[in-house]
């Protein structure tokens, strides 16, 4: 089956990630690389730092085939632990 650029972010991640975005104690689940990159432009508590950039730029390079959907979620989980955000493993 070929895949355009856009699918492999879409893919689900084999192990989702649960983190504490919106409070402590709430929730949500990150499957995708696609939703990890919404989650970090849109609601992320920092505006950057050095796991936050690099996860991003993982993120962008899933896209374009360069990376892996499992890079992207180990910087992902990278970032999130760099923020502070509290995740559940």
């Amino acid at each position: 089956m070929a895949k355009s650029d856009g699918d492999l972010t879409q893919i689900p991640w084999p192990e989702p990630v649960l983190l504490a975005l919106e409070e402590p104690g709430q929730y949500v689940t990150i499957a995708t690389t696609q939703a990890a990159s919404w989650a970090m432009i849109e609601d992320w508590p920092t505006e950057d730092g050095p796991a936050l950039d690099r996860a991003l730029l993982i993120c962008a390079d899933v896209v374009k085939g360069k990376r892996t959907n499992e890079e992207a979620r180990r910087a992902f989980i990278d970032a999130a632990v760099e923020a502070g955000i509290d995740i559940q493993r």
